[in-house]
C-alpha cells in the first residue's frame, strides 16, 4: 500500500467516479469520512506504545503504508492530496532550488511570495476533484496554515476551518460532517515537533502522543454514527546519534553551489562540469554511510516515481545524498538548527518510510 492511494480510495467510496479504490476500502457506509493525519507517526511506534495509548486498542490496523522519497511533510502531503508520486507533483523536499532564479531556495513549508503555489504544484488536488463532484470537503487545522503557500499548493480546494485547540477542532469536525457525502481532513504536528526537539520516546513526545489520543477520543465521541475515521501519517522518525557537517574537516563542498533538502535527504547543486568528480568524491567519502546518486540515476531508478516531469527534473539536485543508519548530513549554514534536533526524517529506512493506516 502506498500513501498516494489513500485519498483516492476514500473518495471513491464517497462516489467520486474519477478516483480508484486501489486499497479496497469499500463504499462509505454512511457517506461521512474523516482522515486525521498525525505528523511524524511511524508504523513502528503503534505496536511499541499501544499499551501507553489505550485509544489505539479500539482501532483496526488496516495496514502499513509506504511514503515516497523524501519521507518529509511537504512531499508526503502533496503525494497524499494529489494521489500522485513526487516525480509527477514536483514537490521534491523540504527545500529545493527554484529554477532560473539565480540560486534561490524555496522552503516548501514556509514558502516564498515570489513563487505562485498553483504554478509550482499544477496537479489538481483530490479536494478540488471531490468538490467539483459535489462532495463536501473541509480542512480543519491550525489557523496559521490557512492561506499559506504550501496549503495553496498541496491542499487547495477544501473549505478551510482554522482551529487551534482540541475543543475548536472537534467542534469544527462535527459541524463539517453534517452534509452527506462529506470528507474532513484534520492535522496535528505536535508529535513531529516533539520528536524533532526531544526525540521519539521522550517525555515530551509521549505527552504529545497522549494529546493526540485525547483528540481521537473526542472526535469519535462527537462524530455522527457510522462515520469512518481514518488515521495515517506522512513519515516516521529516527533519533540521530551521528552527524557529518558538510565542508567541515572534509572537502565535500569544493564544487557545490547550493545545499537543499534536509539532513537525511539532500539535494546538492553542483558547478557545471564538476558533477562526475563530485559524485566520485562523495561516494568515496561516505562509503555505505550514505547513498549518493546523480540526478539521472535518481530518475532512472525511479527514486521519485516512474514519471518525472520537466519541473521535477529542473528542481532536483544534481546530486542526491540519502543518509543511512541514523546519520545526518548537516548544512554548515544551519549547524545550530540541525544539530539541536534529536529526531529526523527524510530518508529511506523502514522507520522513516513505513506509516500506519488505522480505522475506527
Amino acid at each position: 500500500m502506498h500513501l498516494a492511494d489513500i485519498t483516492p480510495s476514500i473518495f471513491a467510496g464517497l462516489g467520486l467516479t474519477s478516483a480508484t479504490d486501489s486499497l479496497s476500502l469499500g463504499q462509505s457506509p454512511h457517506g461521512r469520512e474523516v482522515l486525521f493525519l498525525v505528523d511524524g507517526l511511524g508504523a513502528d511506534v503503534i505496536e511499541k506504545y499501544k499499551d501507553l495509548i489505550p485509544t489505539l486498542h479500539s482501532f483496526t490496523h488496516h495496514g502499513v503504508v509506504a511514503t515516497s522519497f523524501p519521507s518529509t511533510t511537504a512531499t508526503s502531503l502533496a503525494t497524499l492530496m494529489t494521489g500522485e508520486l513526487p516525480g509527477t507533483h514536483a514537490m521534491l523536499g523540504y527545500t529545493v532550488r527554484v529554477p532560473r532564479s539565480g540560486g534561490r531556495v524555496l522552503n516548501s513549508l514556509k514558502w516564498d511570495e515570489r513563487v505562485d503555489p498553483v504554478i509550482w504544484q499544477k496537479i489538481p488536488t483530490m479536494f478540488e476533484r471531490a468538490v467539483n463532484a459535489g462532495i463536501s470537503v473541509t480542512h480543519v487545522a491550525a489557523k496559521r496554515y490557512e492561506g499559506s503557500g504550501f496549503t495553496q499548493a498541496a491542499l487547495r480546494g477544501a473549505k478551510y476551518v482554522g482551529a487551534n485547540s482540541i475543543e475548536e477542532m472537534v467542534t469544527a469536525v462535527h459541524l463539517a460532517l453534517k452534509p452527506q457525502p462529506s470528507f474532513v481532513y484534520t492535522y496535528l504536528n505536535n508529535l513531529d515537533s516533539a520528536g524533532h526537539s526531544d526525540g521519539v520516546g521522550s517525555d515530551k513526545w509521549l505527552t504529545a502522543f497522549e494529546y493526540i489520543s485525547e483528540f481521537i477520543t473526542k472526535i469519535k465521541q462527537s462524530a455522527p454514527a457510522g462515520t469512518r475515521i481514518w488515521i495515517t501519517s506522512d513519515h516516521g522518525m529516527i533519533n540521530s546519534t551521528e552527524q557529518i557537517i558538510l565542508g567541515q574537516d572534509n572537502k565535500l563542498l569544493e564544487n557545490v553551489t547550493l545545499i537543499g533538502g534536509e539532513p537525511r535527504a539532500r539535494h546538492i547543486y553542483v558547478e557545471a562540469g564538476a558533477l562526475a568528480e563530485t559524485i566520485t568524491q562523495w561516494q568515496e567519502f561516505f562509503g555505505d554511510k550514505a547513498k549518493i546518486l546523480s540526478r539521472q540515476d535518481a530518475i532512472t531508478t525511479g527514486l521519485f516515481g516512474p514519471v518525472v516531469t520537466q519541473d521535477s527534473s529542473d528542481r532536483m539536485g544534481d546530486l542526491i545524498a540519502i543518509a543511512n543508519g541514523d546519520l545526518i548530513l548537516v548544512d554548515p549554514a544551519r549547524v545550530k538548527e540541525e544539530t539541536s534536533m534529536v529526531g529526523h526524517h527524510g530518508g529511506v529506512t523502514d522507520t522513516e518510510v513505513a506509516i500506519p493506516l488505522l480505522l475506527t
